[in-house]
Formats: C-alpha cells, sequence, structure tokens
C-alpha cells in the first residue's frame, strides 16, 4: 500500500498545482505598464531631386529615446499594446548642403500582438498594427528657402518581442517593431521629394503586470 500512496499523492499534488494556474493568472489585472528605452534608426530612403539633392540624400539623426507603452490582455495569448512617448526633436542632412535644421515628430503606435506560450520562462509574441505620426516645429532652410514636411504620416507597424517574467508581476522586455513613416518634402511651398524614414524602433526595459 504504500508504494501505491506514494505515486498517488505525487499525481493529487500535480493536479492540484496544474489547477491552481489558472487561479494565479485571474490573480493579475489585464493591463501590463512597460517603460523602454528604444533607439530609432532612420531608413533615410528619399527621391532625387534633379540637379541638387542625389537620391537619399535627405537624412534624419538616429536617437534613443524613453517609451512608454500600456499592454491590455484580452487572453493569455491576445493582447494589444499601445506605444507612447513625448514629441521627438530630430535633426535633418541634406546631401552637399549639411544640416538644415529641425522638426519634432510624435509617433503613437497600436499594435495587437499574439503570444503562443504565455506560460513559458520566455514569452514570444508578434505583432502588427498602425503608426499615426504628427509632425510639429519645423524649423528647416535649404537654399535660402523654407523646407516644410506633411502635417502627418499613417502607416502599418510590425512588431517581434519577448518577455522574460523576474516576478509574478514583472518581467524584462526586448521590442524590435517596424514602423512605416512617410513625408512629402516642400521648398518654398513647392514639393520637391519624398522622404521613407521607415525607422526600426529596438528598445529593452521593465513591465509591470497589475
Amino acid at each position: 500500500m504504500k508504494a501505491l500512496r506514494t505515486p498517488i499523492a505525487l499525481a493529487i499534488a500535480a493536479v492540484m498545482g496544474v489547477a491552481a494556474l489558472p487561479t494565479q493568472a485571474q490573480d493579475l489585472s489585464n493591463l501590463m505598464v512597460r517603460a523602454r528605452a528604444v533607439n530609432l534608426n532612420f531608413a533615410d530612403k528619399s527621391d532625387a531631386v534633379p540637379n541638387v539633392i542625389p537620391a537619399d540624400g535627405i537624412t534624419v539623426n538616429s536617437k534613443t529615446i524613453p517609451e512608454v507603452d500600456l499592454t491590455w490582455f484580452f487572453s493569455p495569448n491576445v493582447s494589444a499594446e499601445l506605444i507612447l512617448t513625448y514629441p521627438q526633436k530630430q535633426t535633418v542632412s541634406v546631401a552637399g548642403l549639411g544640416a538644415i535644421g529641425t522638426f519634432k515628430h510624435l509617433p503613437p503606435t497600436l499594435t495587437l500582438q499574439y503570444r503562443p506560450f504565455p506560460g513559458a520562462a520566455v514569452q514570444p509574441y508578434i505583432g502588427a498594427g498602425i503608426n499615426l505620426t504628427y509632425t510639429m516645429n519645423v524649423n528647416m532652410k535649404a537654399l535660402g528657402k523654407p523646407v516644410t514636411l506633411d502635417a502627418y504620416s499613417v502607416g502599418p507597424a510590425l512588431q517581434a518581442g519577448l518577455d522574460i517574467p523576474i516576478d509574478k508581476k514583472w518581467s524584462f522586455n526586448i521590442d524590435v517593431k517596424k514602423i512605416y513613416i512617410r513625408s512629402d518634402v516642400y521648398l518654398d511651398g513647392a514639393r520637391i521629394s519624398t522622404a521613407k524614414l521607415d525607422p526600426w524602433a529596438v528598445g529593452a526595459g521593465f513591465g509591470y503586470r497589475f
């Protein structure tokens, strides 16, 4: 009988442990908040301006920015993430002319994510969504004339990343996004080129699930 009791007791303990997992998940809210440091690396693709600027001659500086995101879990596998920051100042340079000035942009992005292994020690996810970038405080000049940009850009965003749980609520996060941002470029009101900024956004930070 003792030989039987041990495996039976282990089986009961295992079943009870598995049964406790959903209860632990239910103890957490649907909301996760993260803080990340994100490096923006722009694609810097642009149309040539004949006899003035070569193709891809308009560039925007790369920089690392702070970011906060809110993630809402609809289920252990499906979530939505809203990425937020404050307006970021960028410097624009033109081949042959050097730096021509600055602009600010605010790029909120919303993605829908899928997590194939929500209970694993390392939890990867993929996502796709939409980016809306507002452009403001444009202060640029070239050849003595004002340079302006479109007021906003709407484009897709693709995402992949992973969460590494530290404890029940805290996790370490690594995230990579490709964000599609485009703007026409105007010299003294006349369109001269289209800039395809399309940055890679590579970030790392910590998340807290309430």
